[in-house]
């Protein structure tokens, strides 16, 4: 597919400009280009102001909106940016630089020996915040969508993989592989919400109805892994915070379908409150809720630039 062998290599060359170029260079060019980017995607845009009036209940307009706008694609393309300069040697230096909160719930939880599901929404750098808590523990384990062409998901993979991200494909065989993850002990970070196969969890979002994933619930029942919503923050112009939430409930109650309702539900309201901290940072620009214009009424895989 052209459209797609063009997003690998675009995205190829965005990292060697961005490891190249010295960071008071690189930083304002990553400015201007999601400056190209808000212009050059309108429906992109108008997601983004649905979104955020959604975020602060109907009171962003005028300008104001537009400012939160812009804010928006700026932190989008910081993501990127320094997603594509992380190496290896950045999980050390990372200690010293990212601020974290709520961690006495992760170390509760981790010395459970259970594994630990940690479930975020697009809030801020949640790379940059796995490489620092890879760092601290040796390694964590992630799921990812694949994308086209399979060689951009394989360099995703080995862009992950460095800084200390073993990356499982979402797939039929995922969650077997998490189970067994959780089973060792490990941590699993879960980018969940937003529902990318059309079959989530029926939930209210932002006063809304709409779908979200119902695997971190599901896997949490079967592995009695502690399941924590994180916020993770930019700080700053080059700083990061992490925000660990107290775990969901995972307790039985009645049929299994109707047990995961639940915990998504809840998992919502949390994910709500962690993106009300920030909504500036909430990189989410896809059809969300079924009022959203070209929501997808049948499933769809995110394109190669969208975020995982």
């Amino acid at each position: 597919m052209p459209g797609a062998r063009a997003a690998y290599l675009a995205y190829r060359a965005g990292a060697e400009t961005a490891r190249r170029l010295p960071a008071p260079a690189g930083r304002p060019l990553a400015r201007l280009a999601s400056r190209a980017m808000a212009a050059a995607s309108p429906a992109r845009r108008h997601q983004v102001e649905r979104n955020l009036r959604r975020v602060t209940e109907q009171l962003l307009d005028g300008p104001a909106l537009r400012r939160a706008t812009k804010e928006v694609f700026e932190n989008y393309a910081r993501y990127w940016y320094e997603l594509f300069r992380l190496g290896p040697d950045d999980r050390a230096a990372l200690q010293a630089t990212v601020q974290a909160d709520g961690v006495e719930h992760f170390d509760a939880a981790y010395a459970a020996g259970r594994g630990v599901i940690l479930g975020l929404p697009h809030l801020g750098n949640w790379d940059a915040a796995g490489a620092w808590l890879s760092g601290r523990l040796g390694g964590i384990t992630v799921v990812a969508e694949p994308v086209e062409p399979p060689e951009l998901f394989d360099w995703f993979i080995e862009t992950r993989r460095q800084i200390g991200l073993d990356v499982i494909p979402l797939g039929p065989d995922a969650g077997g592989a998490v189970l067994r993850a959780l089973g060792a002990g490990r941590v699993v970070c879960l980018v969940c919400d937003r529902d990318l196969t059309g079959e989530g969890v029926p939930v209210e979002f932002f006063g809304e109805q709409t779908r979200l994933p119902g695997g971190p619930a599901t896997l949490a029942f079967r592995s009695g892994a502690a399941l924590l919503p994180v916020g993770t923050y930019f700080q700053g112009d080059t700083g990061h915070r992490v925000h660990f939430d107290a775990p969901v409930a995972v307790e039985r109650a009645g049929r299994l379908r109707e047990d995961v309702a639940r915990v998504t539900q809840e998992l919502a309201h949390r994910f709500e409150a962690l993106i009300r901290h920030a909504p500036q940072q909430w990189m989410l620009m896809q059809p969300n809720w079924p009022s959203d214009p070209n929501w997808p009424t049948t499933p769809k895989s995110p394109s190669p630039e969208e975020p995982t």
